[in-house]
């Protein structure tokens, strides 16, 4: 049985024992946005396995010189990153279906990026994205 990395389990003091950190710190961390725990209705913080994960990162970071903002944008773009890896997951899975559901692959090649905010979305064959708010990008998977 394995137990979901995201579920918010830990009390402060049991999260800052497993992080060795004193809870102090970890209160701190959650003021500027470092690590974010869970919230409950009596706004009591719940820490879960990734969030310890994280601040073990946050302190290995610190100690070799990085600032707190510092820290603080790696965390954020590192969750970017997975953001971005995790749609990506999505539109693979979502071409190999649309691959293997008998439709041919010159219908499943074409996606429009949006150009600010990242967005990506499948076009039609012959459908052109609207005007400066999406590039076409040509996606051909290989044999």
């Amino acid at each position: 049985m394995s137990i979901d990395a995201n579920l918010p389990i830990f009390v402060i003091s049991a999260a800052a024992e497993l992080a060795e950190m004193h809870p102090q710190t970890l209160r701190q961390y959650d003021r500027l946005g470092i690590v974010k725990p869970s919230r409950l209705p009596g706004r009591s913080r719940r820490y879960s396995q990734h969030d310890v994960d994280m601040l073990r990162e946050v302190q290995r970071l610190s100690q070799e010189g990085v600032s707190l903002e510092g820290i603080k944008r790696i965390m954020e773009l590192q969750n970017q990153v997975e953001a971005l890896r995790s749609r990506v997951r999505e539109l693979t899975t979502a071409l190999e279906a649309a691959t293997t559901a008998g439709r041919p692959r010159e219908t499943a090649r074409i996606f429009a990026a949006g150009l600010a905010g990242g967005d990506v979305v499948s076009l039609a064959r012959g459908q052109r994205p609207r005007a400066r708010s999406q590039a076409v990008v040509v996606w051909r998977p290989q044999p």
